[in-house]
């Protein structure tokens, strides 16, 4: 019954894009119930305010966040739900950037440009966790949801695999899975979270780039550093949607 209504709203959409806007939900914030974490406490979404924080400075392009992710997730060959960028700037300023399956691999390559160098970093991509997600804005069947805690996550019961989430979202970080046909993205390992653990690519990190937290812990590492004097960056900024995935150090050319 499932895959009929599937299969019957996918032709339904494809058929009535015009009327698109008739049928979008508002957007949808889902309260969690309270679990129980290692029999000791439970988990309040209201409780928390986690966020993402990236630094360019210290992340090598090995790779490892990549294969962390890959591992907890059997991600199919060829998608990505984190990746990392190689960003190289020649001296007359013009930007050359790839990303040769996601760094799965790592860069062992250096890239041959035929110009003198002025710098060369690299930037991990995830999900932004938007206050303001485009992509729960425009699901047709409210498959896409913001929680209480400020996850942007995915019901794929629900998912028809229509992809206007993947078009909306303007970071590109969403994409049809290969076999299950629904839409996916990164989590920031958001049952790893519940149980009060570290996403798997922070974890992987061996240089400390990636840092997770919550803010409402005034002793974690990424209160302590909002609060300082470091300046914080997101990506496209103007684009309105208030990302909590933010960077320390990121340069004029990303942004």
């Amino acid at each position: 019954m499932n895959k009929e209504r599937r299969k019957f709203l996918g032709y339904l959409l494809k058929g009535a894009a015009g009327s698109l806007y008739l049928m979008l939900p508002m957007p949808v914030k889902v309260p969690l119930q309270l679990s129980t974490v290692g029999g000791r406490e439970k988990y309040n979404p209201r409780e928390h305010e986690f966020v993402f924080l990236v630094d360019i400075n210290r992340c090598i392009g090995c790779g490892s966040c990549c294969v962390a992710d890959k591992r907890e997730y059997q991600v199919p060959d060829g998608q990505y739900r984190t990746w990392v960028e190689r960003y190289i700037i020649t001296e007359d300023g013009e930007v050359f950037v790839d990303s040769p399956k996601g760094a799965l691999n790592g860069y062992p390559e250096p890239r041959q440009v035929d110009k003198p160098i002025r710098d060369a970093f690299f930037v991990p991509k995830l999900c932004n966790m938007c206050e303001e997600p485009a992509c729960v804005q425009v699901c047709p069947v409210g498959a896409t949801f913001k929680t209480d805690d400020g996850f942007v996550l995915i019901d794929y019961k629900r998912c028809i695999g229509c992809a206007y989430c993947v078009q909306a979202c303007p970071y590109g970080v969403r994409y049809i899975h290969k076999k299950k046909r629904t839409a996916d993205k990164c989590t920031w390992c958001y049952h790893r979270v519940r149980r009060g653990l570290l996403p798997a690519c922070v974890n992987a990190c061996p240089t400390k780039a990636r840092k997770f937290g919550d803010l409402r812990d005034e002793n974690s590492e990424v209160a302590r550093i909002i609060k300082s004097s470091e300046p914080l960056f997101v990506l496209k900024p103007d684009m309105g949607t208030f990302p909590r995935l933010q960077y320390l150090h990121l340069r004029q050319e990303v942004i």
